[in-house]
């Protein structure tokens, strides 16, 4: 009888990594999940061993990762927020790296972001081509998927703009709202994720969906779906910050930054690339409305 492939996936709890996890766990492989909230509830119970991510004891990390083939990696932060800052993220992302080389891990499927450039003046995409750097030159073969946006269940973005549409009689785009975003289904991703997991191929590879609509196009079809009258408006992206300010206090959440606009107004969540998801944005609007924004989802209570 082979011996059971062992496969460690960080953050197995949240919308990327429970997915991967799913699907490792019906090949029948064994799953350790490195986490920040070891005693936090899931759906997987014993069926998956959770360890600590341990960022300050490398050597317990490696510990952790002994006898890992292939390690799924989801670990980032969409924001800074208290002391966990982007350098930090990277530096955190730098120990792990090692210490998967240490551990004699095969593989590694990293989860990036499309268009991260070391010269880039947001943080987000200057930590993402870091770290990128650094996966590429370790000992380690690698998978790193560059996904933009994603939707699904547990997907933030989508959901949100359903929530304040529901309720709001005016929604504010930023700008002229005709930059484009490609979001790739949360599904779609981890098969992706686990497909090339299982090769030995070092590749980078644009993870996004068959659709790119623009912002503006993208809130309209949302609003037409869940039946909103919500007035849909343009302002200056300042004005539009001041908002959703006021907005994140209310709900106690960052519901969108400065970065995060400077990003999508430079269309950085698009790519050019064949796209590799299958799973159409629109349709899964479609089929979601009744759900769809019915709850909001904060990210600072999800992560923080």
């Amino acid at each position: 009888m082979s011996e059971r492939v062992l496969s460690a996936v960080t953050g197995a709890f949240g919308f990327t990594g429970a997915c991967i996890t799913r699907r490792l766990l019906a090949m029948g492989e064994g799953v350790v999940t490195l986490t920040g909230h070891p005693n936090r509830p899931n759906e997987f119970g014993d069926s998956v061993q959770v360890k600590p991510f341990n960022f300050d004891n490398p050597a317990q990390l490696v510990e952790s990762l002994q006898g890992i083939s292939t390690l799924y990696n989801t670990y980032w932060i969409r924001f800074a927020h208290g002391e966990l800052t982007f350098e930090k993220a990277v530096a955190n992302s730098k120990v792990l790296i090692r210490a998967a080389e240490d551990a004699g891990v095969r593989r590694m499927v990293h989860v990036s972001i499309t268009n991260p450039s070391p010269d880039s003046r947001l943080p987000y995409f200057r930590g993402k081509a870091e770290v990128e750097k650094t996966i590429a030159e370790s000992k380690l073969s690698y998978a790193i998927l560059r996904p933009a946006v994603l939707f699904g269940d547990q997907g933030i973005l989508i959901n949100d703009i359903a929530w304040f549409l529901r309720r709001l009689p005016v929604f504010a785009i930023p700008g002229s709202g005709q930059y484009r975003l490609q979001p790739i289904f949360v599904e779609d991703l981890a098969d992706l994720a686990v497909e090339w997991g299982r090769k030995d191929e070092s590749v980078i590879l644009d993870a996004v969906g068959p659709e790119a609509p623009t912002f503006d196009e993208l809130v309209r079809q949302i609003r037409g779906a869940i039946g909103s009258r919500t007035l849909i408006v343009h302002v200056p992206p300042a004005l539009a910050l001041v908002g959703t300010n006021v907005l994140g206090r209310i709900v106690g959440d960052v519901v969108l930054t400065p970065d995060e606009v400077m990003g999508l107004e430079a269309n950085l969540l698009v790519s050019d690339r064949e796209p590799l998801g299958k799973t159409r944005l629109s349709q899964w609007i479609e089929s979601n409305a009744e759900w769809l924004g019915t709850q909001y989802m904060s990210e600072l209570r999800k992560h923080f």
